[in-house]
């Protein structure tokens, strides 16, 4: 067979590969590259897989009120965030029968409520469904007086919707795969024989990286060729496809900075009118509505349910632009209850105090418990400048008080420490009679949502469907990365491998 002759087939099918990632398919890697004389199997080596599992889980145990702890073992390491990074993750990747798998070490183990709460997971996996939309993650798990189960499948992955990115030497990462609880990983997460979470919940978000390589080691080119010569015209620049500044675009209007400013006098006097949206702290919203507490989360009066949280409307209170300080309160409930009716915790009246000294906090009437002072919010030095009559605050970090680790309790253990992130706080208030409310910020404008029942997205996988097929501990070349996995693995590795090849032909 002449040299053109073998390099044909790999030519191909990183062509291919590469070709249909450009248009954003997701079919498989054309049927040249099975072809007799085709690239050899690849090798996945140096596999990292970051996951938190899920964090509102880790702020259960270690926040407080399973006064557990969190481990990890065997190699696995812990980020700042509190999720993990599973290592040296190894796997093949057969670019005839698009097999892909890969394989970690580590395990992390959670313990909590005295032992009760015992369970660790270990020799994790990622797999995937060909087609390349869907995939899965599975564990070793160990519970307390239980029988090590293998391969558990945990989460339900959408690869399809994760950002794919190649780098030097083969390298392929994948960030941010949506990750969903299985109906199996729902019975994992259990104490006292109850899920804490349905089938279906949102999970961590994972990423994937991964290093594929060839057999086949390339000789070192004894004559290096010199690099050639610019043309003429220099080097060709190359079309990053980044948007290019349009220039024709008018400057700064002074005039409209002043009326987007007012008319430039302070405004102070009583709010009129306002919105807050807050969500508490969502942790305890999935703790309460998703199955372990078996309970609902109800909003009334002038309060509104949304997909993130809740709004608490019609405001009123004072702003005074002078002092840059600002009062006011908010109308609506909000009540949670579950363990059959042991938990009840109503919460109203909430109000946001606030200082251009960057001091402000969140309080609340709680039933039985008086008017409780809940968050303390960061905010920055110019947080409280009122536009056209309007104060807004977005996305301010909120933490939890001394006071209000004493609300958040479930038989007389609080759940959270002081300190511990809440929700973010986001208002809009105006002052004066003629300033307007402005129109809700993007994802905030669903009419009130009436359901009182919890839990996640729908789309878990079945036991049947979630099955894992491996054939060894180390490296699983039975399940499949179809699709956007393959074509990137392909397209990437491929194109590496044949770079790679031509210089081994060419030397």
């Amino acid at each position: 067979m002449t040299v053109a002759a073998r390099r044909r087939p790999l030519a191909l099918a990183a062509a291919v590969a590469t070709a249909a990632a450009a248009l954003g398919t997701t079919a498989l890697i054309a049927p040249a590259a099975h072809a007799a004389g085709g690239p050899p199997p690849m090798t996945l080596k140096d596999g990292t897989l970051g996951w938190g599992l899920k964090k509102s889980f880790r702020d259960y145990v270690e926040g407080g009120f399973a006064n557990g702890a969190i481990s990890v073992t065997d190699g696995a390491r812990r980020a700042a965030d509190g999720s993990f990074a599973f290592t040296d993750g190894k796997g093949t990747y057969d670019m005839s029968t698009h097999a892909v798998g890969s394989t970690f070490k580590g395990g992390v183990r959670f313990t909590g409520h005295d032992g009760e709460l015992d369970i660790t997971f270990a020799d994790l996996k990622l797999a995937g469904d060909a087609g390349g939309k869907t995939g899965r993650i599975t564990a070793d798990v160990t519970t307390k007086g239980g029988t090590p189960q293998d391969d558990v499948p945990i989460a339900a992955l959408d690869l399809a919707a994760a950002k794919r990115t190649m780098g030097a030497g083969g390298k392929v990462t994948f960030d941010g795969i949506p990750a969903t609880l299985t109906a199996e990983g729902a019975k994992v997460f259990s104490y006292q024989g109850r899920s804490m979470y349905k089938q279906g919940a949102e999970l961590d978000k994972a990423t994937f990286t991964t290093t594929a390589v060839t057999d086949a080691q390339p000789k070192p080119d004894p004559k290096p060729k010199p690099k050639p010569k610019p043309s003429e015209g220099g080097e060709e620049k190359k079309d990053t496809g980044a948007p290019k500044k349009d220039t024709s675009a008018p400057k700064n209007d002074k005039t409209n900075d002043k009326a987007a400013q007012g008319d430039g006098k302070p405004v102070s006097g009583t709010v009129n009118d306002g919105r807050l949206d807050w969500g508490l702290k969502k942790s305890f919203r999935d703790y309460v509505t998703g199955g372990f507490a078996q309970g609902k989360a109800e909003v009334f009066g002038d309060a509104v349910k949304l997909a993130d949280g809740y709004r608490f409307t019609k405001a009123g209170g004072t702003y005074d632009a002078a002092t840059n300080t600002l009062d006011v309160a908010f109308k609506g409930e909000v009540r949670f209850t579950g363990h059959e009716g042991q938990l009840d915790l109503r919460f109203s009246n909430f109000k946001v105090k606030a200082s251009g000294s960057g001091d402000a906090t969140l309080s609340a009437d709680v039933a039985s418990k008086g008017t409780v002072t809940l968050a303390k919010l960061k905010l920055d030095a110019n947080a409280l400048k009122a536009r056209n009559g309007v104060v807004t605050l977005s996305a301010v970090p909120a933490t939890l008080t001394a006071e209000g680790a004493g609300v958040f309790s479930y038989q007389g253990r609080a759940m959270y420490k002081e300190g511990a992130a809440l929700d973010p706080v986001t208002l809009a208030v105006t002052v004066g009679e003629n300033a307007k409310l402005p129109a809700a910020a993007d994802g905030r404008n669903a009419a009130a949502d009436t359901s009182t029942g919890g839990g996640g997205a729908k789309g878990g996988v079945t036991g049947e469907e979630a099955s894992l097929a491996a054939t060894g501990a180390d490296t699983p070349t039975g399940p499949l990365i179809g699709g956007a996995v393959a074509l990137t693995l392909a397209g990437g590795a491929a194109v590496y491998a044949s770079r790679r090849r031509s210089a081994l032909v060419k030397g």
